[in-house]
């Protein structure tokens, strides 16, 4: 594959000022740069979930998989388990990772499975026409919570660090060269790999003025400190007006999941060598 700019032909149908316009745009300079360093287009594979941010994979030419809601990691994990050699960037909602496939995350952060995962965190369920999400702060009113939400979200990068996810990263639609970097990093971090990415729904949920107001890029700090990285990650609840730190909270380099697993299976070239076999004896 030699194309440079990854478009598509498909009509981009996302509300004018999404940020899942910033989130597209990187990813598809860091594919571009990546593709002459360390991955060939052809060994890329996007997964997708349901929701505004799962267009993503008809915008970006690379090899791409919708998954069913809440199903993107274990689709991505099927896909890195098979095919070890490729490099696996799941793209989900915080409704599609958080709220119903978060069992899948805990797990696949627990078994550090290398593959990298941008969450699309508008803080809402845009697609569906403004419902409460499990990081929108308290009182939130939507279109299930007139009277405001009665709960408090939760912190997604707390938990992901409490199940040993080993790589944390946080950005901003609105920070496009951070963003970049840090979608690079994960990218090229063997093991799990999370950036979460407060990425503004300017329709129904628009934060824009409000992190643009609070945001901070990480200076100085010990990513390879878990208590340093739990204690910036707990300065925002994702329910407070406090300062918003921003890049990498925590990195550690271990064992992969595909590493400790070692099933009864050929090796590709064996494998691709006995099913031409079999083909030609059967004729």
């Amino acid at each position: 594959m030699s194309r440079t700019n990854l478009g598509t032909d498909a009509p981009n149908t996302w509300c004018p000022g999404c940020g899942n316009f910033s989130i597209l745009n990187g990813i598809k300079t860091v594919l571009n740069e990546l593709k002459d360093e360390t991955c060939p287009l052809e060994d890329i594979v996007i997964v997708a979930g349901i929701g505004c941010h799962a267009k993503i994979a008809d915008y970006v030419d690379v090899n791409s998989f919708y998954a069913i809601h809440g199903r993107t990691v274990p689709v991505a994990e099927g896909i890195k388990i098979a095919r070890p050699g490729l490099k696996v960037i799941c793209f989900a909602g915080d409704g599609d990772a958080y709220g119903e496939g978060l069992e899948h995350l805990i797990f696949a952060a627990k078994r550090n499975i290398d593959i990298t995962m941008v969450i699309h965190n508008n803080r809402s369920y845009s697609l569906t026409a403004f419902q409460y999400s499990p990081t929108s702060p308290s009182g939130f009113k939507g279109r299930s919570t007139p009277q405001g939400s009665i709960e408090a979200p939760i912190n997604p990068l707390e938990l992901m660090l409490a199940s040993r996810a080993t790589f944390l990263g946080r950005g901003t639609s609105q920070g496009l060269p951070l963003l970049m970097r840090l979608f690079r990093e994960a990218i090229l971090h063997k093991g799990f790999a999370l950036v979460d990415v407060l990425q503004v729904c300017v329709t129904f949920n628009n934060l824009y003025e409000y992190y643009a107001k609070r945001v901070y890029e990480l200076q100085d700090h010990d990513a390879k400190n878990p208590m340093a990285a739990l204690m910036k990650i707990r300065e925002w609840d994702y329910n407070s007006d406090a300062q918003i730190a921003l890049g990498v909270f925590y990195q550690k380099q271990e064992a992969t999941f595909e590493e400790r697993f070692k099933p009864s299976r050929v090796d590709e070239q064996e494998r691709d060598h006995k099913i031409k076999q079999f083909l030609n004896d059967s004729l």
